[in-house]
């Protein structure tokens, strides 16, 4: 089952940013403090309570002349089309003005569900200006400050009411499923096709869709898969398959339902900084990856894979550890190369350690290379086991976490690495201190 996707929609200055920050909040992530990830923060998941969904920013919208603000709406447009609940964001200091009823004249049109969030009700005085706002047509109107916090936990209770289970297609556990992501044009669709036209591979009779991607089920050296193609369903309209915002959007819920994410560059373009967004979102969801270079046959010299395959490392700091296949979707040249690692990724994602041969591998590599002392403290690590899988998670016994600097955390990981084959799938590194449940 995909989550939801709730889009905060608003002309100019009304507090959209700051109340998507309150809504997303700081969320303790595998990258956090990662070098080399770009974050855009225009998309986030927020959980609150048992519910869970993705949240869209949208850029102010504003009706006048200037051809930025045409493309702000059709962001806009696109951001209304794709999500299941609106939160129209107006500004509770100021008059209704024709940037309101443009918006206003949007959301009716799209017939989602729309609430409307008053912002910048910081004090019992303006709590009358809710009243004004009534005057939308809209029959869920509430008062908030982003600033102060005020009315985001009602907010929040008022979007989660409005959430309703989205059926998806299920899949049996032992079914690899991999998504296909990456920026428009790069070559998603046709190497979903030359996949599925492979010699090995025997295509189901039937495909089924959702509406974010089209899901084909296949055979595969007698196992069973289902590709996942990101840019399988066209919106009417060119302008769908040229907003990378757009195609954002949708690669963040194919990458929620993969056990691997292929992420497509194209080698023609290069790597562009929106791929390096993309290839965030799946590290984010701690999802199994594996770099396509698209259009292989375009490059002049093709024995240069490995001064590629440096600046590919060189952009992407945040996933050395992802392997990189080369091949033509269109000439299917060494498309026989990428099955092999998405099954080799999917196994190393599910791989686990034996608790004994771990603390052999940490014992050695704090003798090597003891932690540095702070204020006189040492860290102390005295028990590592793996308690998770999809990715792979470690957890590490200590006097104190307090005391693990962050360089000291990838050496960590550097180690299990060296030692165990984890290629193409991030990993989660979790410290307790002493006593700690």
């Amino acid at each position: 089952m995909r989550m939801s996707t709730v889009a905060l929609v608003g002309r100019p200055n009304v507090g959209k940013s700051t109340i998507f920050n309150r809504l997303v909040g700081k969320r303790i992530s595998i990258i956090d403090d990662t070098p080399g990830v770009t974050r855009d923060r225009i998309y986030g998941d927020v959980e609150y309570k048992n519910f869970k969904f993705h949240l869209i920013d949208t850029g102010g919208i504003d009706v006048t002349d200037d051809v930025f603000n045409d493309e702000i709406k059709i962001q806009a447009a696109i951001a209304i089309d794709e999500a299941d609940i609106v939160v129209f964001i107006v500004d509770g200091m100021a008059e209704l003005n024709q940037n309101d009823y443009v918006v206003r004249d949007m959301l009716k049109k799209s017939g989602k569900d729309v609430i409307v969030a008053v912002n910048k009700i910081d004090n019992t005085k303006r709590e009358d200006n809710v009243y004004n706002f009534y005057e939308l047509g809209f029959e869920k109107v509430i008062g908030v400050s982003g600033e102060h916090n005020i009315g985001i936990g009602v907010l929040l209770d008022e979007i989660t009411s409005l959430l309703k289970p989205i059926d998806d297609i299920q899949y049996d556990d032992n079914i690899i499923k991999f998504s296909i992501i990456g920026r428009p044009n790069v070559g998603k669709s046709s190497l979903v096709n030359a996949l599925l036209n492979e010699e090995k591979a025997i295509v189901s009779d039937i495909a089924g869709t959702t509406r974010d991607a089209v899901d084909t089920p296949f055979r595969y050296e007698g196992k069973d898969f289902v590709a996942i193609d990101t840019a399988g369903i066209r919106k009417s309209g060119k302008i769908y398959e040229n907003i990378e915002k757009y195609s954002v959007i949708r690669s963040m819920k194919a990458i929620e339902r993969s056990d691997v994410c292929v992420l497509v560059i194209n080698a023609e373009e290069g790597i562009k900084a929106h791929d390096k967004h993309i290839a965030g979102y799946a590290l984010e969801a701690g999802k199994a990856m594996v770099i396509v270079v698209n259009k292989w046959d375009t490059v002049s010299d093709k024995n240069d894979i490995a001064s590629y395959t440096k600046l590919i490392r060189n952009e992407f700091q945040f996933i050395t550890y992802v392997p990189v296949v080369f091949l033509s979707a269109l000439t299917k040249k060494r498309i026989h190369t990428l099955m092999p690692e998405i099954i080799r990724v999917y196994e190393n994602a599910r791989k686990e350690v034996k608790t004994s041969v771990l603390n052999d591998v940490i014992r050695d590599a704090v003798l090597l290379n003891q932690p540095p002392s702070y204020k006189g403290k040492r860290l102390k690590i005295y028990f590592a086991s793996q308690t998770g899988i999809q990715p792979p998670k470690f957890t590490f016994n200590v006097n104190s976490k307090g005391l693990v600097h962050f360089s000291y955390e990838r050496y960590l990981e550097n180690k299990i690495r060296e030692n165990f084959d984890f290629e193409g799938t991030p990993m989660v590194l979790q410290f307790k201190s002493k006593g700690e449940n």
